[in-house]
């Protein structure tokens, strides 16, 4: 018997990370010791005070039941506390914030709750590949918005005709960005707020890089511009900022009534986030300027050894980026990302994502993710250097 999949699922190209885990696994099937800087997961561990919390918590029968409802009081007021000493914005945690399973469950299910079919949806291109999987989902329209390197890598917004914006629901921005790690100014969140303001759509922030920043360089919230909270919304995510891509925590936070109806989609879909992981995000967030320095300063050594190494071997001139673990590179001698990047697979043992693959203004870009070892980026230079890359 043959099953036919949805038209939304059939319209979705391949997830991009799974097909280069198939270009990986190809590699090592055939011996080749794989350096991946590929996908974007931290290879540190969990520092040992967060694991701690969620030991004590773990043990305690009440956080066994489910989870339901916004998430436990106390992380949604540590995350209060974490945008008043960070950001130096007031949030109430009872109505501006609720729990996620991770942003990008956030990111998938906000469509749904404002996202009808026909209504359009502006995404960054190129972009997070779940922007486009929830616009498909909830049946929005996709218009992609160019993210250029002549204009710092953010979006054109007076290139997009009113005619769309009269149709527009959702605008997807994302700064620190993924994957050129472009950060945005405070002229272009107020731009996109007056835009917003004038045509009646959303604003979804996703601020999963935020505090991946070096150099004495501090992103910006969204949150932080006056008039954001009354046309948007920001997600975050502990994943990066304390190295728990696989604990699934993070937040919502910013209009209420944008995170009244995501927690309505949420509460119909899912029963929140384990109460003893709650609790150790309440440590990870509580310890924040004690544990954030450290895992900074690793990426930041780990870009000036990547970067290094693409310059001495005549690498299009590029500047070091001042946030995210990506390096946003151009291809050389015209060859295509996905080329270059078959190609650092098949010459190298390197893994690299194509700029193709995260949307169509990626071309002619791959995207290096500083999450192995010093040691092993300096080996992968050298492997292209012998290599002729």
């Amino acid at each position: 018997m043959a099953f036919r999949l949805t038209e939304r699922i059939r319209a979705l190209p391949p997830y991009l990370f799974i097909e280069l885990d198939k270009l990986k696994n190809e590699a090592v099937a055939r011996g080749v010791d794989v350096i991946n800087l590929g996908i974007g997961d931290p290879d540190h561990p969990t520092p040992r005070l967060i694991i701690d919390a969620l030991a004590a918590a773990a043990a305690v029968t009440e956080n066994h039941r489910y989870p339901l409802g916004a998430g436990q009081i106390e992380f949604r007021r540590e995350v209060a506390r974490y945008y008043e000493r960070v950001h130096g914005v007031g949030l109430d945690p009872a109505t501006e914030i609720i729990a996620l399973i991770g942003s990008k469950e956030g990111i998938g299910h906000f469509p749904l709750a404002f996202v009808d079919p026909g209504d359009v949806v502006l995404v960054p291109d190129p972009g997070y590949p779940v922007y486009r999987a929830a616009t498909l989902f909830a049946g929005g329209e996709l218009y992609a918005m160019p993210l250029l390197k002549g204009n710092g890598y953010l979006p054109d917004l007076d290139a997009i005709p009113d005619a769309v914006f009269a149709r527009v629901k959702l605008m997807f921005l994302n700064y620190p960005n993924n994957p050129t790690a472009a950060m945005a100014t405070r002229d272009f969140f107020e731009q996109a707020i007056f835009k917003a303001r004038k045509h009646g759509f959303i604003i979804l922030h996703d601020a999963a890089y935020l505090d991946i920043t070096y150099g004495g360089v501090k992103a910006l919230s969204f949150l932080e511009i006056p008039g954001a909270r009354e046309v948007g919304i920001e997600l975050h995510s502990l994943s990066k900022t304390f190295n728990m891509t696989g604990w699934r925590i993070g937040f919502a936070a910013g209009n209420s009534e944008l995170v009244q109806g995501l927690l309505t989609v949420k509460t119909n879909l899912d029963s929140g986030v384990f109460n003893a992981i709650q609790y150790a995000g309440v440590a990870a967030m509580r310890h924040y300027d004690q544990l954030l320095p450290g895992i900074v300063k690793v990426y930041e050594s780990r870009q000036r050894t990547l970067m290094t190494g693409l310059r001495e071997l005549g690498w299009p001139s590029f500047e070091a980026p001042h946030a995210t673990f990506y390096v946003w590179a151009p291809t050389r001698g015209g060859r295509s990302s996905m080329e270059t990047t078959r190609n650092l697979i098949d010459m190298c043992g390197i893994v690299a994502t194509p700029g193709i693959g995260l949307g169509a203004a990626g071309e002619g870009f791959v995207r290096f993710a500083l999450t192995t070892d010093e040691k092993r980026i300096e080996l992968a230079c050298r492997r292209m250097k012998q290599a002729g890359v």
